[in-house]
């Protein structure tokens, strides 16, 4: 393969709309086979009407897609709220499970764990314990978790992702990287934060802020991330076969294809 030849693109379906039917019609239109999946209609994975997900699970037979991602919004709880992670651990993680094996998923997509104000820094050793027991869940039913990081939480830039994650030391754990959620934090997410992270990488966001990570979400190359540089070394470095679109910016078809447009540009510039 040609070190600059272009990753995929895949898109999360809620990110066009939650209808998958609908979300399926236009990404396909713009060339995507690679999709994640947050909310649908009746709610976010796994609490989702049985019915309307054996409507998805047809539709991706249909046509030929890939689920590459599911995301249940796991691990957003503060570390001293045992009992909500304890019902992700136990009920959650592997109801999301079943439904990768339905849609031959190989990832779930969690988070790391918002912090309190004064959390006292031993809390952690709880953060790693915790992750430890999701990767080795996971493990068993041969799908890997990504923990992506989020501003505020105990995974916050890519320093701190990596770091958790090297101290789990599973094989089934490694990092969902989104540059936009680490834009704000006190590294600079591409070049410093990426190259703090990439051995971790195993699965990668795009989106792309024009103030703070979350705070006004902008269609990408319009913002403060140096997207033309990270997808430059994404496709040096190959830590992943595609990038996933996360647009959070309204209104969400027209800037969803604009993504699409502008990060095949971004590769083709990077080729030349």
């Amino acid at each position: 393969m040609n070190p600059t030849s272009p990753l995929a693109l895949g898109i999360v379906t809620d990110e066009i709309t939650n209808d998958f039917s609908e979300a399926l019609r236009h990404g396909l239109s713009w060339g995507i086979q690679r999709y994640e999946i947050r909310c649908l209609t009746t709610g976010r994975v796994p609490r989702v009407d049985a019915q309307e997900l054996r409507t998805v699970a047809g539709l991706v037979r249909e046509h030929g897609v890939r689920i590459t991602a599911l995301s249940p919004g796991m691990f957003k709880a503060h570390l001293s709220r045992t009992a909500a992670i304890e019902d992700e651990l136990l009920s959650v993680l592997p109801a999301t499970l079943d439904l990768a094996e339905m849609f031959s998923c190989p990832l779930v997509i969690v988070f790391g764990f918002q912090r309190e104000e004064g959390e006292p820094a031993d809390r952690y050793h709880r953060a790693v314990e915790y992750m430890r027991r999701a990767a080795e869940i996971a493990a068993g039913s041969g799908v890997r978790v990504a923990i992506e990081n989020e501003p505020g939480f105990w995974c916050d830039t890519g320093v701190n992702t990596h770091r958790l994650i090297r101290d789990v030391g599973s094989p089934a754990l490694g990092a969902n990287w989104d540059p936009c959620n680490a834009y704000g934090t006190d590294e600079v997410p591409y070049p410093a934060g990426y190259e703090a992270i990439k051995p971790s990488i195993i699965n990668v966001h795009a989106k792309d802020t024009a103030v703070g990570s979350l705070i006004k979400c902008v269609p990408i190359g319009q913002g403060a991330l140096d997207w033309q540089g990270q997808v430059r070394a994404l496709l040096t470095d190959r830590p992943v076969e595609h990038i996933t679109i996360e647009t959070h910016c309204h209104p969400l078809i027209e800037s969803s294809r604009h993504n699409v447009e502008i990060l095949q540009k971004m590769m083709h510039a990077a080729a030349v």
